[in-house]
């Protein structure tokens, strides 16, 4: 399973004992607009499709089985919560980050233009990951699982984190109402929103995560810096979806897990 594509962040794949990955949507077996690793158990694709794209997956980045690679049902929150062991995916908590210090159990976030946010202290053995759409980057979901992280015995100072594949600033148009949301919370990500046709502007959502990341006091934050939205043959996307009024997307894995 290791010609599946995905990528990695330089700092986490540094650590030894830390094995993660961010996957695209190629590598599975579904088919049509859910071609190929479609992971989103919230989809319309073939239960038995998603579940074998999930065990491909854990059998790449070294998981025990299926139900060891743990999704929450991703809201645009700001909670995040403890995972140490296996839930039933028909029954999983509502969350966008979740936290983990036991071996074998790998976080895995779905998103299909949403941030994913990897994070991890080797010296504390505390990982961390988290989905980070605009809502819930806003509201403060990077923190909330930095927090998390420090219940578990993490240090910020020791903690490295990655951006993952997102919707790039060129792909993501906003209109002036979602601007003002920002301006009003945020008004440091100002210089984040580039003016575009008319009353629209384009927004880093990348770059805002990071800079939050930054400001919480962490080690290091790589970015990888791929445009889901552009990367059509790559990456799942839903505003892509809606570029062609398809009636529904797949979703990709961005995972995260402490070796045995």
């Amino acid at each position: 399973m290791d010609t599946v594509p995905h990528v990695f962040a330089p700092h986490l794949a540094s650590m030894n004992g830390i094995r993660h990955g961010f996957f695209g949507r190629r590598g599975g077996v579904s088919g049509g607009i859910y071609d190929s690793l479609n992971v989103g158990t919230g989809s319309d694709d073939k239960p038995k499709s998603i579940m074998r794209n999930r065990a491909i997956v854990a059998e790449t980045i070294g998981a025990i089985g299926p139900q060891t690679l743990l999704s929450c049902h991703q809201h645009h929150s700001d909670t995040a919560i403890l995972a140490t062991m296996p839930w039933d995916e028909q029954n999983r908590p509502m969350a966008d980050g979740m936290v983990c210090n036991v071996p074998g159990i790998a976080l895995c976030i779905l998103t299909a233009d949403c941030v994913p946010v990897l994070l991890a202290d080797r010296k504390a053995n505390v990982i961390g990951a988290c989905h980070a759409g605009w809502k819930g980057a806003l509201d403060g979901i990077c923190e909330a699982t930095i927090a998390k992280m420090e219940e578990s015995g993490a240090t910020r100072k020791n903690i490295y984190a990655a951006v993952g594949p997102c919707i790039g600033q060129k792909s993501y148009e906003v209109g002036p109402e979602f601007r003002d949301i920002f301006m009003e919370k945020a008004p440091w990500s100002a210089n984040l929103f580039h003016a575009g046709e008319g009353d629209r502007f384009h927004f880093n959502i990348e770059t805002f995560v990071k800079n939050r990341l930054v400001k919480a006091g962490l080690a290091f934050v790589d970015v990888i810096g791929h445009d889901t939205c552009e990367l059509e043959g790559v990456y799942f996307s839903n505003r892509r979806r809606n570029h062609f009024n398809q009636p529904d997307y797949g979703r990709q894995a961005s995972v995260i897990m402490l070796e045995d």
